[in-house]
């Protein structure tokens, strides 16, 4: 483990690369970029109507892969984003420890998705979606049977690198990988985050678009887990749909598991509600 800037942690192999740990907690819900050589950004046209949708004018949202020198922009992002969040509440109580710690796990987070999956980000730096792509035959998202946990595994070393004295770190990845889909190829929204003052214009939807449309194409699924009663309502209006029974954290709030078929027929021009 060393140190990082932000006061987070990043997992290291003994080669000083990212540990590739898959069996994380995650907490997807709705809440000065540049194009990479040889990218440009990609511009989705979001219509809404009053209740969401665009009346009439279109609002071109330029998206971009972000890659390693965007780790602070995301990790400062989706602190922002998530300080709010009913699980991250559950995984910090109180707010003022919040602020203080919470930032340590949307770093590992990050780190995680920037070297094993892909972050999608704003040109304006103010929303990013994390995505894993999951293969029908990933060992990845199963717990370990209780009596085959060591002080070694994913989990553990998760908690002791953000807040070795929180056991809801750890506790949190177990429940979350313990409902995980498996035996099927999907891409995973690990998160998504949009900085406070900007929720609602569409952003989210414009970033979950771009991927659900190349999973229509490609006919692939999507995967995720809701954090809150109306961002499981947004993502049912994208095509999601109940993927079991909710998970009840302990003495905490509810996460949603939700699933998504390929649609047979794309739209053209990606629409949906504004996240």
């Amino acid at each position: 483990m060393t140190p990082d800037p932000l006061g987070a942690v990043r997992l290291l192999t003994p080669h000083g690369t990212v540990a590739p740990v898959r069996r994380v907690p995650h907490f997807p819900t709705v809440c000065g970029a540049r194009p990479l050589p040889g990218r440009p950004p990609v511009r989705l046209n979001l219509r809404t109507d009053k209740d969401g949708w665009d009346e009439g004018a279109d609002m071109g949202v330029a998206i971009r892969t972000a890659g390693d020198d965007d780790r602070e922009v995301i990790v400062r992002l989706l602190d922002r984003a998530f300080q709010d969040d009913p699980v991250s509440g559950w995984v910090f109580p109180g707010e003022e420890y919040r602020r203080a710690t919470h930032h340590r796990l949307m770093a590992a987070f990050t780190d995680i998705v920037l070297a094993e999956g892909r972050v999608d980000l704003t040109e304006d730096g103010s929303a990013c979606a994390l995505w894993m792509s999951v293969p029908a035959d990933d060992p990845g998202h199963g717990d370990r049977p209780a009596g085959e946990r060591t002080d070694d595994d994913d989990f553990a070393r998760m908690r002791r690198a953000v807040d070795p004295d929180n056991e809801r770190v750890e506790l949190i990845g177990r429940l979350t990988a313990g409902i995980h889909p498996s035996g099927r190829a999907h891409e995973y929204l690990w998160m998504i985050g949009v900085v406070p003052g900007r929720q609602g214009e569409g952003l989210g939807t414009a970033l979950i678009g771009s991927v659900l449309d190349r999973c229509d194409r490609q006919g692939r699924a999507a995967y995720l887990e809701a954090s809150s009663e109306r961002s499981r309502l947004l993502y049912e209006r994208l095509g999601f749909e109940a993927a079991g029974d909710p998970l009840a954290l302990p003495e905490g709030p509810h996460m949603w598991p939700m699933w998504r078929e390929p649609r047979t027929t794309p739209a053209t021009s990606w629409t949906g509600p504004r996240v």
